[in-house]
């Protein structure tokens, strides 16, 4: 059964990103989205179908079976399952249940990712799938990869709504003083929250040194757009470019450009997925300085990987803890407080529903 708001922080009325479209092939493939199981795989016509991972008859799980055609096998007593998730055989008996199905989720391909509904499928409309579309966009080039992180997925929110971090846990790779130092302007919408900050005429740290192509030593403008939008896609807008060429007022062209995309699915209260990828709109052929910038940006990843699963560690550990916020928390605050109406939104229409 769906937690209840008070034990769950993540909402179900929501496209999340089960897998990348290349994971899913004519095999079961289970993942645990929100709290549930699900098993995923693709029909002979390439249409992904997602479906609970629990037989009707024992509950066990269906991704211990097999493919049929386009139907599950129950890998214990043999009853098969269609793509809608009916019922369409039974050993040892001819009439079937007309009850026997388990419950299909609606599945969505774009921008390379499969996203998911969790939540009531009547609501689930493709329009409202947050805008990734640098990820496919031919006029941008670069890779990402999937990683599994042991923490809420929250904190991985928070981190990439304040970039602030980047002076401490990435000093050696994308940060140094100028990032904590620059001041930043918060927006928000129904939706959606944006941060943004500059730092004009600075060291480029070895990242952004790397992308340029320095061989010396440089002054640079660096700028930082953070986009959320409900409940877990950010896209970063970052750069840098020659100190004094026209970045801050619009011109660009002295620089590099990069889209981080990152979508956070929540698998559990303390395990999230974390798709992302790097993109840039220049050097779209050099396959070389592809695969760096994406192992660069795993290392990356990985000094995250080290705080936010000690947070979680630590929040276990101090259950009765409370998070203290400063002014570099504002982006953060917002995408929690959207999350948080979200669910809030969840639990009155189902008590509605039930008068």
């Amino acid at each position: 059964m769906p937690m209840s708001q008070s034990d769950r922080s993540f909402p179900y009325n929501a496209w999340y990103v089960a897998a990348w479209d290349y994971e899913v092939k004519r095999t079961l493939m289970p993942r645990t989205i929100c709290g549930r199981k699900i098993v995923m795989y693709r029909t002979a016509s390439g249409q992904i179908a997602a479906l609970e991972d629990a037989c009707w008859h024992r509950l066990v799980p269906l991704s211990k079976g097999w493919l049929d055609g386009d139907e599950v096998v129950c890998g214990y007593h043999g009853l098969k399952f269609d793509p809608n998730g009916r019922c369409t055989f039974m050993p040892s008996q001819e009439t079937i249940n007309p009850s026997a199905c388990v419950r299909k989720f609606p599945v969505v391909e774009k921008y390379r990712f499969a996203w998911i509904w969790m939540g009531n499928p009547a609501l689930a409309d493709p329009a409202t799938i947050p805008d990734m579309h640098w990820v496919d966009d031919p006029s941008w080039a670069g890779e990402g990869k999937l990683t599994p992180l042991a923490c809420n997925y929250r904190l991985v929110c928070d981190n990439l709504m304040d970039l602030t971090h980047e002076s401490f846990v990435h000093r050696t790779s994308i940060g140094n003083a100028a990032v904590a130092e620059a001041p930043f302007e918060v927006t928000h919408g129904e939706r959606t929250a944006h941060l943004t900050r500059w730092m004009l005429d600075i060291d480029p740290p070895p990242f952004w040194a790397f992308q340029l192509g320095a061989t010396g030593p440089v002054k640079v403008d660096r700028w930082q757009y953070i986009n959320f939008e409900a409940p877990a896609a950010i896209v970063l807008d970052v750069g840098v470019a020659i100190a004094g060429t026209g970045a801050p007022q619009g011109d660009r062209s002295q620089g590099v450009n990069l889209r981080v995309c990152h979508f956070i699915t929540p698998e559990t209260e303390r395990r999230c997925h974390f798709f992302w990828v790097v993109r840039r709109n220049f050097k779209l052929n050099d396959q070389r300085l592809t695969t760096e910038t994406r192992e660069r940006n795993a290392a990356i990843i990985a000094e995250d990987e080290a705080v936010l699963e000690a947070q979680q560690v630590a929040m276990e550990e101090n259950p009765d803890a409370v998070f203290y916020n400063l002014n570099i928390d504002g982006g953060a605050m917002w995408a929690r407080r959207i999350q948080e109406q979200m669910i809030r939104d969840e639990t009155t229409a189902a008590l509605r529903a039930a008068e």
